[in-house]
């Protein structure tokens, strides 16, 4: 059966809810941390902390988080960067509650601030942030060079940014096995946990994004430097990492 598609021919989720959108994020932010941890075998943190070291920031730097979600990596740099301050934005206001929340409970509302906004069209003067982090967001931007460009634009010269996203398991043992998880059971399960069928929609989306190769040329093509691409678990992860001049 073919995937349903909206007007522009985007993905939508059984609910009617476009694919990727703040508004499907808005459904399922109540478990989102709970899913992240039991469909990654709690390995999301360990590649958070891979992202994080990778931007290589200093005290008193600027970090920006895009797709911040509830905040998981914001408040891991805010934690492991003495006088960072961050600024984690996202288009879900669902998502972003749950998040601040989060940052109030760990008592970093002075480093950590939280702000909806597309990644699209940045809220920020230009050359603001010494990194940028964004995981597990970019294959749900429509325009995918367009945020790139904008996170070029906010990044300062010499910046860095870390760019985690889903993959497909790779290996003649493990590959087959996490190919099948991802597909089959992993959708399955987060509709149970959260409720919601949306989870459906994430593995097509992984499926979908450009080959590791293409990303890297894609993000070179914008005007950065010194990209590289690590494979991460058996691929399971791929975190992106690149330089502006």
């Amino acid at each position: 059966m073919s995937q349903d598609l909206d007007p522009v021919g985007k993905p939508m989720t059984e609910s009617g809810v476009l694919g990727g959108s703040g508004a499907m994020f808005d459904r399922i932010a109540g478990r989102y941390d709970l899913l992240n941890r039991l469909q990654s075998f709690g390995m999301d943190q360990g590649w958070r902390r891979r992202a994080l070291k990778s931007l290589e920031l200093s005290p008193n730097h600027y970090m920006l988080d895009l797709a911040t979600g509830t905040a998981d990596l914001a408040i891991m740099a805010a934690r492991r960067v003495p006088g960072l301050q961050v600024v984690g934005l996202d288009p879900s206001p669902a998502m972003l509650e749950v998040g601040r929340k989060k940052v109030t409970d760990a008592a970093l509302t002075e480093h950590v601030e939280l702000v909806e906004g597309d990644a699209q069209s940045l809220p920020f003067e230009s050359e603001r942030f010494h990194g940028i982090s964004m995981a597990w967001g970019i294959r749900n931007v429509p325009d995918r060079d367009r945020a790139l460009d904008e996170m070029k634009r906010v990044l300062r010269p010499g910046g860095r940014f870390a760019i985690l996203e889903g993959g497909e398991p790779e290996g003649f043992l493990v590959g087959p096995t996490g190919r099948f998880y991802m597909h089959h059971i992993l959708p399955q399960l987060g509709a149970i946990l959260s409720g919601a069928q949306e989870y459906k929609y994430l593995p097509d989306s992984i499926a979908q994004f450009p080959a590791p190769s293409e990303f890297c040329a894609q993000l070179e093509q914008v005007g950065f430097h010194e990209v590289e691409h690590q494979a991460l678990t058996f691929g399971a992860a791929r975190l992106y990492t690149g330089r502006r001049l």
